[in-house]
């Protein structure tokens, strides 16, 4: 198993030499890269800076930049801790006496202290809070690595989506409940009681919903969660109030039957990360391999969790780690299996995490809360993958809705890009005929709290006006009308058959997962005559039931039993045309109209007939009359001679 030195300075060349002229040396940059560094190549051959001054004039590649800058190289390295920032979505690892000019690491005492308080002067300029990490101690000295998050409001907070799978009875949910309400199992499910949303669910032991549950830490990176002393549960609003981070976690089920389920969450609910619990004791069985290649699929970074150590005899829990490093270092994988053993590989995993390769591999126990400490720590480290644009027009996709007694209809979902406040004026759809139709938000929570604004990557749910949960359905969407969005019927995608049993060819039919969509489709033509496993082919779709909102480059899974594929739509074919949409409702709304008129005309002439002797219970009679008259008419029998204007719904149906 491989396992990191605290003290490799050139485990990441590529960072480094990204960085050697500009970059500050003091910024821990691991996923940044040569080709999307915004200064990279340009500046250094151009020799000019942004201050315009010259570049060897603004070195910031000594380990000695912070011990005594100039002016000029103060408001350098002030930018770039502010691009940092923005990169790291408000949070980044600095780390104190690591140069990029090839000298030895380390500083002295003075050296150390003259930095850290240039640090802190640098984080009160951007407000900003500076929290220790680690010190080590290398060739020249001490280097020490520190965590600067930025301060947020008190209405908010980031938010890191982590998604919880792995096979059944490998422990998630008894997890989730030990580290969202900081009480130890009991070995026989005591912890995932609080977490079950159904009866079913607490009497077989087994997710069957998506479930959310939060996890909050401070400034300080400290766990905010203390649960109510007489019912055990969790106050959002106040473990918000008091984060400046919150971690989502999505328990997903992890039987073969709710596998519906489970893909939904991982494509519907946009998470960050994934988290792979294995049971130390059974090992990679089930729908291990399964939840590890939907995660791969969707390009969702992994870390692993064994659990049940505790239980475990030694040479099984070794043969547990090989069959899972085995597992990791395959093609189909290629990940750097890293076994967490202390804070030092919990800091250099966090820092690598999101170049997608690195896997750390956690061990640990939920009754002795043995490395549960390295757990927290290292979600206390992770920071938002995601980056969202708030300048767009507003996008929110919903995955659920609720009916509040004196609230009315609420959805949730996720914000998708833009920001969405207060009494906004949305567009809600598409609905079968594909048409959008306008609503108001009434209120706005997150993670239970009231604000009066969402942002693009965050989570939410409104309250809205007027309209009927009935109406709404998963997968619909609410946008800003000036996207003018359009409902598509058919698309093309370029889709990667990971298992079939036999052959797929036209005609054939399965369920499109695609966000929050969840709908079957059939394919109607493809580049290729049949397709088996492994095989990559150009397809085209049509939904079954009703139009959804897509945009290209989305990516789908497409499952059906044991077929599994994944791809990205290319190109969006039919799309439905908002004005013809509304002639059709238009159309619907006259042939209403039409037959409304046809029933009064019925009952005018019902009570113009002098046989009725008792005109108390006429409305009655007359209504049977219309049901059943239009019961006979739609069957085509005894229909009974009405005006001449037929409807167009009436037409058809004759």
């Amino acid at each position: 198993m491989t396992s990191l030195n605290a003290t490799e300075p050139c485990k990441y060349p590529v960072a480094l030499q990204a960085a050697d002229s500009v970059l500050p040396a003091s910024v821990f940059a691991p996923d940044r890269g040569c080709a999307d560094h915004p200064h990279s190549g340009t500046v250094v051959e151009d020799g000019v800076d942004t201050n315009d001054e010259s570049a060897d004039h603004l070195d910031l590649s000594s380990k000695f930049i912070l011990v005594s800058p100039t002016a000029e190289q103060y408001d350098s390295l002030l930018k770039h801790l502010r691009e940092r920032l923005d990169e790291g979505c408000g949070e980044t690892i600095y780390v104190i006496g690591m140069g990029s000019d090839g000298n030895d690491y380390g500083l002295d005492d003075n050296d150390m202290e003259a930095s850290i308080a240039t640090v802190q002067s640098l984080c009160e300029q951007i407000e900003a809070d500076l929290i220790w990490l680690r010190e080590r101690t290398d060739t020249s000295g001490k280097i020490q690595d520190y965590l600067i998050r930025r301060h947020v409001d008190q209405q908010d907070f980031l938010e890191v989506r982590v998604a919880v799978v792995g096979n059944v009875d490998a422990g998630k949910s008894t997890l989730l409940g030990v580290l969202t309400h900081g009480e130890l199992d009991n070995g026989r499910g005591f912890a995932r009681q609080k977490l079950f949303r159904h009866k079913h669910e607490m009497e077989s032991g087994r997710t069957s919903s998506v479930g959310n549950d939060i996890l909050g830490f401070d400034q300080k990176g400290q766990v905010v969660n203390k649960p109510d002393s007489h019912g055990g549960g969790l106050d959002w609003t106040k473990i918000c109030e008091k984060s400046s981070k919150v971690i989502t976690f999505i328990d997903l089920a992890g039987h073969e039957k709710y596998l519906k389920t489970t893909v939904f969450g991982m494509t519907g609910h946009l998470p960050d990360f994934c988290m792979l619990m294995v049971g130390s004791n059974a090992g990679i069985v089930g729908m291990t391999k399964e939840h590890l290649g939907l995660a791969l699929a969707l390009n969702v970074p992994v870390f692993v969790v064994v659990t049940k150590i505790d239980m475990c005899p030694a040479n099984i829990l070794q043969e547990t780690l090989k069959l899972l490093q085995r597992l990791l270092k395959s093609p189909g994988c290629r990940k750097i299996p890293v076994l967490v053993r202390n804070k030092d590989d919990v800091i250099i995993t966090a820092s690598n995490f999101s170049s997608e390769r690195m896997c750390p591999i956690f061990q640990i126990s939920n009754v002795t809360g043995e490395n549960m400490d390295l757990l927290k720590m290292f979600l206390n480290l992770l920071s938002s993958r995601t980056h969202f644009n708030n300048d767009e027009p507003a996008e929110f996709q919903i995955d659920d809705t609720y009916s509040v007694p004196g609230v009315g209809t609420v959805v949730s979902g996720t914000t998708l890009r833009g920001i969405i406040r207060l009494n906004d004026a949305l567009l809600l759809g598409p609905d079968p005929l594909g048409t959008f139709m306008p609503i108001a938000i009434k209120s706005i929570h997150r993670k239970r709290m009231p604000v009066r604004e969402v942002r693009g990557g965050q989570t939410a749910s409104f309250a809205l006006k007027k309209i009927k949960r009935s109406s709404i359905r998963k997968g619909m969407v609410m946008v800003s009308p000036k996207l003018m969005p359009q409902a598509t019927w058919e698309f093309e995608a370029e889709i990667l058959v990971l298992h079939h049993p036999t052959t797929i060819s036209p005609r054939y039919q399965a369920m499109v997962h695609c966000g929050s969509i969840r709908q079957t489709a059939t394919i109607l033509t493809m580049n290729k005559d049949c397709l088996r496993t492994g095989d990559k082919a150009i397809v085209h779709f049509r939904f079954i039931k009703t139009p959804e909102y897509l945009h290209c480059d989305q990516k789908l899974v497409f499952r059906e039993g044991r077929t599994k594929a994944v791809g990205t739509i290319t190109k969006l074919l039919q799309s439905m045309n908002i004005l013809a949409a509304k002639g059709q409702q238009a159309k619907m709304q006259a042939s209403k109209t039409c037959k409304e008129s046809t029933a009064t005309n019925e009952d005018a002439g019902s009570m113009a007939r002098p046989t009725i002797s008792n005109t108390t219970h006429l409305p009655l009679k007359c209504q049977r009359r219309k049901r059943g008259g239009h019961r006979h008419r739609g069957k085509g029998l005894n229909a009974p001679p009405v005006s001449t204007a037929v409807p167009a719904g009436m037409a058809g149906t004759a």
